[in-house]
This record gives C-alpha cells, structure tokens and sequence, in this order.
C-alpha cells in the first residue's frame, strides 16, 4: 500500500483542536499517531505545515494528510494458540484468554495476542502501526473475550469508524463486589488518566472524556452480583471504572477496587472478572450483520458455582 493524502474539510462552527478534528474524522489511528504525523509535518491546514497538535480550527478549513504507507511490522511471529471463533479474508473474531496482552508495550515484548497473530495471518492490516498490526480495539490483559481483528486495511476503516459511531454491540458479563440493590443502571461519568496515578483512568483527569455505561443485574448473591455491562463509549478501563465509582467494583480488580476486591469468602480472584461476551458489528465488505457469543471461561464459572452454593437469594433476569 502506498502513501495516501487524505483532505477535510473544517466548517465554520465551535473551534476545535487539529488533533481532536483528526481523530474524529480518522477513527482508525490512534491520536498519539495523528500527532506524530502533525509534529513530522504531515498535516496542512490551508496549505500550511500544522506542527502544533493543540492549534484551534475556527472557521472555514482545509485539512490535508499524508498518510505514509505502512511500515512492515519488526515483530517475529510467535506460535501461540488461538481461539479463532470467525475468520474470512477480511476479519478475524478472537476468543482471548485472560492474561494475554494484545499488543507490545513495556514488559510485555514478545507472548502477546500480535505476535500470535503474525503467525496465523501473515498480512495483517498495518493501520495501527508496526506494534498493533490488525488490532482495531483492545481488551485489557486481565479481560478475556471476543475481540476483533481487522485483516486488511480497507476492513479496519470500516469497523474503527463503526467503533468511533458507538454502533457496535458490545457486551460484558462481570461478577462485582456486593448485592447490587438496583436492577438496572445508567452510569454516566467523565473519565480519564488521572491526574496523581497516571496509570489509573480516572473522573479526577485534566481531560475528561465522556462515558456512559449501561449494567443489568443477571443474577444477585449474597456478597456480590453477576451483572452484563454495556459499553455506550469506548473508554480505557471504562467498564472497570465506572462500576467502582457506583460501589461495586470488579472482583478480582485490585486496581480499582483495592484489597477488598481481591477475595471473596476464602476463595481468592487472580484477576477481574471480567468478561467481553457479545460481539455484533456490520461486516465492512459484505455490509451483513453479524453477531456472537462466548461462553465464559472457566475461572469465572468455577466463582459462580461457588456463590450460586452459597447464596440466599437469587434474581434471574
């Protein structure tokens, strides 16, 4: 694939950031990316170099971006296996175990969801860099469940830009802390890197972003609640976040939800329990809706075989 000029046109209207005008209008690179191309040069607006990510669109403007093609990936492939629920010549749906990290970061360089991926599919899109090759969305390490693999470039266009309108269906089932009194609820909070923990999301950010969160009890025990969780925005760590901000954090989420989190009874959680279970987009080639479903696995089965036993009361949605 070769490099590309992209052009946009900004109306007159509230002034917005480059940077922010780039990531709404090119939902599949990331915003630290869009920067990157912003301070090499890459970015005119009006015929001019734009180098600052933070200079203000107010009024009529065009905006020109020249998109290098992709660089082949550095990463070696890695013989891991793969739970491959759906797979064409366009996409992949991946059933991803926890502790498995998606892509390379600081301390995790090699074993990761890429890596396995490089092995399967040896022409991955390159949209989202030589470090997430294919990846369109994420799901955190402790996190297992359907995630989506884009396979070619046009195809993780098409479903970045269905995750930037909210319009893939999403769901989670999640086991948290304490009986849950309401059956339905609307979380609805500002979120993002905190302020003091910068490895923490967080209300208390200098950028707040938007994040609404919809969760129905499934099931009530007697010290926690099985509960399915709808991402309306796709926030980092929003799901974790915003049940603890209500009072019931994730079992097994430590981070969010401190010691009391990491146990129940004597039975101790090694990681959040946390499932993504549903996944339904528009497939971006055939234009079908397409939808699935994965069982959970079996540490959180095992957990609520254990609450199930013991419970005093019990609420089947």
């Amino acid at each position: 694939m070769s490099e590309r000029l992209v052009a946009l046109q900004f109306s007159a209207g509230s002034p917005k950031r480059l940077d922010k005008f780039l990531v709404d209008h090119l939902p599949e690179y990331s915003r630290s990316r869009l920067q990157a191309l912003i301070r090499a040069g890459r970015v005119m607006v009006d015929g001019q170099p734009a180098y600052k990510a933070g200079q203000v669109l107010d009024g009529e403007a065009l905006v020109q971006v020249q998109i290098p093609a992709p660089a082949p990936s550095e990463l070696q492939p890695e013989a891991i296996p793969l739970d491959i629920v759906f797979e064409n010549a366009d996409l992949m749906v991946v059933n991803k175990p926890a502790g498995l990290v998606v892509h390379p970061a600081p301390g995790h360089f090699t074993g990761t969801l890429v890596h396995a991926l490089l092995y399967h599919c040896r022409d991955l899109s390159g949209i989202g860099g030589r470090e997430r090759p294919g990846i369109v969305h994420r799901l955190d390490k402790g996190t297992s469940g359907l995630l989506l693999v884009a396979k070619t470039d046009q195809a993780h266009r098409e479903l970045s830009a269905q995750f930037a309108a909210h319009s893939i269906v999403r769901a989670y089932r999640a086991v948290v802390l304490g009986r849950m009194k309401k059956r339905e609820w609307r979380v609805e909070l500002a979120i993002g890197r905190d302020r003091w923990e910068r490895k923490k999301i967080s209300p208390r950010t200098t950028r707040p972003r938007a994040a609404v969160t919809l969760v129905r009890v499934a099931e009530r025990f007697k010290e926690a609640t099985l509960v399915e969780a709808a991402p309306k925005t796709g926030r980092t760590h929003q799901i974790r976040v915003h049940l603890a901000s209500v009072g019931y954090p994730v079992l097994g989420d430590r981070v969010y939800g401190g010691r009391r989190a990491g146990s129940i009874g004597e039975f101790r959680i090694e990681r959040p329990m946390l499932h993504a279970i549903r996944l339904g987009f528009i497939h971006p080639v055939s234009g079908k809706p397409m939808e699935w479903e994965a069982p959970l696995p079996e540490d959180m089965e095992t957990l609520l075989g254990m609450l199930r036993s013991e419970r005093a009361d019990a609420f089947q949605s």
